[in-house]
């Protein structure tokens, strides 16, 4: 069984033999473009694949791309490659300037032009001095940037380095544009901002984000994990039905991957929509932890592993979000073609865009055809989760009880202290922002709060006779609440007559595996004058 990856070098991959999925097709696709930028969230695998693009323009096909797509396909001669990694640089700007010039001056001694640059000064002038003794040498090379928007989506919040940072890379860009010396240039970032003016009309850069051809280039399809991870889909399968791996069966390990991408698939950077991306960090993260844990449990590891991302972060610090169209999981969102494929500067775009490009949302419609707006929708299980811990952190942030008090309450408590709780947990909440207007947004805001709180939560749980609103499952006993809204107080005792009937006939909570069951009726009271639950029953 082959390791998987945790590095972003191809040579590493190749050298201790990792498991590859070859996007060498998709990477040919790519270079077709002489220089392009493409966007996707953050740990999606735009580090490797700009590492892969560099190691071919480097070495060419031997000795590292034997067996891939591409090894027959190639015949380009090789080049130096100009690398700037942005994560890695500071958010000082002078410190930034001063970095930059050194990746220049260490590259260009490389290639024993040094002593032609002559700025130590001017980042502009380093690189204008570094094309010039290039073309005089007609020594052509590669660019590659990752991160490029780095430094503008920490600093979004400090208007004035933000403007430093942008004029600076738009004129490193301006100094880019269309010279002879540069035989590829590829850049990776998060965002696609007009005001850097990379992506203004005359500069040759073509965005590829959603391009179809390459539309797989970072992100897992679900034929590559059957092919490339065949062996730890078996195991998955056995130890989760406790066979040997020889007896599982094609319909197990459908079963898992249908499990798999309820998780953890769904992302789409197709133009038509056709064509959708596991999470790279997801699946790896999810095999790995099969390995070292012998055991199938579908983790959070998007979020774990800074699923709140600092384009994101920092915009939350200073915005708000509109959160009704995100309280649940399979609700749609609609935003303008025109905001989406147009964002102007991180300081004035539009949230759904955002969310979107920090990988909260995805397309679900094509964004090419006669309508105005293009489709949103949350990618999956494990976004909404990461999702719901992001809007309960912004909509609860005055709940400051410990989270396994507020546990012992749940797991332990009686109805009175349960709702009494609950109370609490709402009086939290702007209700200029955040209204509770429904019985649907008064489930949505519980759901993501108990998300938020990390407890066993789960909604419209099926039974035969019907679905309970949210479910809590704890070791020595399930939690079943049944929800209904009541617009005043006049309307709240037949909202709780309606919710006890609900409960009785249609036996909420009585599944396997059997365990005490409390059963509560909850109602709460929208009345401006109220604005909590003021009916509730247990049902025995």
């Amino acid at each position: 069984m082959r390791e998987i990856a945790q590095t972003q070098s191809f040579k590493d991959l190749v050298h201790f033999g990792y498991i590859y999925i070859d996007k060498t097709e998709q990477i040919f696709n790519l270079l077709k473009t002489r220089r392009v930028f493409i966007s996707r969230p953050r740990r999606f695998g735009k580090s490797l694949m700009l590492d892969t693009i560099g190691t071919l323009f480097e070495f060419g096909v031997d000795p590292y791309f034997k067996g891939t797509w591409i090894y027959s396909k190639w015949t380009d001669i090789t080049y130096p490659v100009l690398r700037f990694d942005f994560l890695k640089y500071t958010n000082d700007y002078d410190t930034f300037r001063n970095m930059l010039c050194k990746n220049i001056w260490s590259f260009a001694r490389k290639l024993n032009i040094r002593d032609e640059i002559t700025s130590d000064v001017s980042t502009v002038e380093v690189l204008f001095d570094l094309f010039q003794a290039l073309n005089n040498h007609g020594i052509r090379i590669v660019i590659l940037i990752d991160e490029y928007d780095a430094q503008l989506t920490a600093n979004m919040n400090n208007p004035d380095i933000y403007e430093k940072f942008r004029i600076e890379l738009r004129n490193l860009y301006g100094v880019m544009k269309g010279d002879p010396s540069i035989r590829f240039l590829c850049m990776t970032g998060v965002t696609r901002l007009k005001d850097v003016s990379v992506f203004s009309v005359g500069y040759d850069i073509k965005d590829l984000s959603y391009h179809q051809p390459v539309s797989a280039v970072a992100g897992f399809t679900r034929a590559e994990i059957r092919k490339y991870y065949i062996d730890y889909i078996n195991l998955a399968v056995s130890l989760d039905k406790g066979i040997p791996e020889e007896q599982v069966t094609e319909g197990q390990r459908d079963a898992l991957l249908d499990r798999l991408s309820e998780e953890y698939d769904g992302y789409c950077f197709d133009k038509f929509y056709e064509k959708k991306v596991f999470s790279t960090w997801s699946v790896n993260s999810f095999f790995q932890e099969v390995i070292e844990n012998q055991r199938v449990v579908f983790g959070d590891y998007w979020y774990e592993n800074g699923g709140v991302p600092s384009v994101l972060e920092n915009y939350l610090q200073t915005h708000d979000i509109q959160i009704s169209e995100m309280l649940f999981e399979n609700n749609n969102v609609s935003c303008s073609i025109s905001d989406f494929l147009n964002p102007t500067s991180l300081l004035t775009m539009n949230e759904k865009v955002l969310m979107c490009q920090s990988g909260y949302l995805t397309i679900d419609s094509p964004l090419e055809g006669e309508g105005l707006n293009v489709i949103l929708k949350i990618p999956n299980r494990e976004v909404f989760r990461a999702l719901a811990r992001l809007i309960s952190r912004k909509v609860f942030q005055k709940y400051k009880k410990p989270t396994l008090l507020w546990r012992n309450v749940l797991a332990k408590g009686s109805t009175e202290q349960i709702v009494s709780e609950l109370n609490l947990i709402f009086n939290t909440i702007s209700y200029e922002k955040y209204p509770v207007s429904n019985e649907k947004v008064f489930q949505g805001y519980l759901h993501i709060f108990l998300i938020g709180a990390r407890q066993p939560v789960f909604t419209e749980v099926q039974s035969s006779a019907g679905r309970a609103d949210i479910v809590l499952e704890y070791p020595q006993r399930r939690l079943v609440f049944e929800l209904k809204y009541a617009k005043t107080d006049a309307e709240c005792e037949k909202r709780l007559l309606e919710a006890v009937e609900q409960i009785k006939t249609r036996r909420y909570g009585e599944v396997s595996p059997q365990k005490k069951c409390m059963k509560l009726a909850l109602v709460f009271n929208g009345d401006p004058k109220t604005r909590k639950i003021t009916h509730y029953a247990e049902v025995r």
